[in-house]
C-alpha cells in the first residue's frame, strides 16, 4: 500500500504549491474581474461583464492591445534571431569568445535605474549621443543617399517624448537588454551538439558553413529554439520596468507605450480600481497562453528531439 502511493509524496508538495502560488490567484483574480470591487471597500457588486465591455471597447485599451502587441512583435524575432547570431558568432570564435559573452550577457545583468538613465541621456534631443551621432553623420557619408540629403536639417525626432517614436524606442531597448538572455540559451544548445555531425555532414557533401547550419545545427537547436521563443514571448509581455522607469507618471505620450502590464498598475494601484485591473489581468494570462501555445505547436512540428 505505502509503495503503490509511493508517487503522491513526489509530486504532492509541487501541487499544493502550484495551486497556491498559480491556480488559487488566478481564480481570485477571475472573481475580481466581474464586480467593482477597490480595496477599502467592503461593498463590491456584481458587474458582470462590464469590465470585458470597457477594455474591448473604449479607446484607451485600444492602445493598450496597440503597443502590447508592437513591443512584442519587435522584441521576440529581434531578440531571438540576434541571440541565435551573436551565439553563432561567438560559439565559433576561439580565444575571445568569454570576453564577447560577458559583453554581450551585461545588459541583462544591468541595474533598471542605471539602464534607465543612460538611456535617457543617451536619447536626449541635445545632449544625447544618438542625435550627435545622426546630426555628424548628417552632411557626410549619410548625403550619398540622395532622399536623406533632401531631409538632412539636423532635426530629429524627441525619441522618448514623441508618441510616433516612443514605443518604438522602448522596443530596442527591450532587444538591447534582452537578446544576451536568448545567446547564452543557444550557446548551452550549440555546445550539446556532437561534433561527429558535423563531419559526418561534411562527408556527404555539406562543405558550406550554410550546409552545415542547415542540416544539423538548425534542426538540433529545435527544443532550444521552443524554450527561447516561449521565454521571450512571456518576458516581452511582462515589461513593466522600463515603461515605469522611463514614464512614471503615465504610459508615455499619448499612451503610446501604455502596455498591459503597466495598465494592471495604473488601474489596480494606483487608481484602486481593482475590479478592471483584475479584468485586464485575465485578459493578459488569456493573451500569453493562447500566443505561447500557438507558437509552440508552429515551432514544434519543425522541431527534431534527439
Amino acid at each position: 500500500m505505502i509503495k503503490s502511493h509511493a508517487h503522491i509524496w513526489f509530486i504532492g508538495p509541487a501541487l499544493v504549491l502550484m495551486t497556491v502560488i498559480l491556480l488559487i490567484p488566478i481564480l481570485i483574480a477571475m472573481g475580481l474581474s466581474v464586480t467593482d470591487y477597490s480595496l477599502g471597500n467592503m461593498g463590491a457588486e456584481f458587474v458582470g461583464f462590464e469590465n470585458y465591455e470597457k477594455i474591448f471597447t473604449r479607446s484607451a485599451y485600444e492602445k493598450m492591445f496597440g503597443a502590447t502587441f508592437r513591443y512584442v512583435f519587435v522584441v521576440v524575432p529581434l531578440t531571438v534571431g540576434l541571440g541565435l547570431g551573436s551565439a553563432l558568432l561567438i560559439h565559433s570564435l576561439g580565444r575571445f569568445g568569454d570576453i564577447y559573452k560577458t559583453i554581450y550577457f551585461l545588459p541583462v545583468m544591468a541595474a533598471l535605474i542605471a539602464m534607465a538613465i543612460v538611456w535617457e541621456f543617451a536619447f536626449h534631443p541635445t545632449i544625447g549621443v544618438i542625435n550627435s551621432t545622426l546630426e555628424r553623420g548628417c552632411g557626410t557619408w549619410l548625403e550619398l543617399w540622395t532622399w536623406y540629403a533632401k531631409g538632412c536639417e539636423r532635426s530629429f525626432p524627441l525619441w522618448l517624448q514623441d508618441r510616433d517614436y516612443a514605443i518604438w524606442t522602448v522596443s530596442f531597448i527591450g532587444v538591447w537588454q534582452g537578446f544576451g538572455f536568448n545567446m547564452v540559451l543557444y550557446l548551452a544548445g550549440l555546445t550539446s551538439i556532437p561534433r561527429s555531425l558535423y563531419d559526418a555532414a561534411e562527408m556527404d557533401g555539406a562543405k558550406r558553413g550554410w550546409d552545415r547550419f542547415r542540416l544539423v545545427t538548425w534542426p538540433l537547436l529545435g527544443p532550444t529554439t521552443v524554450f527561447v521563443v516561449t521565454i521571450s514571448f512571456i518576458r516581452s509581455f511582462q515589461v513593466f520596468d522600463m515603461v515605469e522607469a522611463f514614464y512614471p507618471q503615465g504610459g508615455g505620450p499619448s499612451k503610446s507605450v501604455f502596455v498591459m502590464m503597466f495598465a494592471i498598475y495604473e488601474k489596480g494601484i494606483q487608481q484602486n480600481l481593482m475590479g478592471i485591473g483584475a479584468a485586464i489581468t485575465v485578459v493578459f494570462l488569456a493573451f500569453v497562453m493562447v500566443l505561447t501555445l500557438i507558437q509552440r505547436w508552429l515551432v514544434e512540428r519543425r522541431t527534431h528531439y534527439a
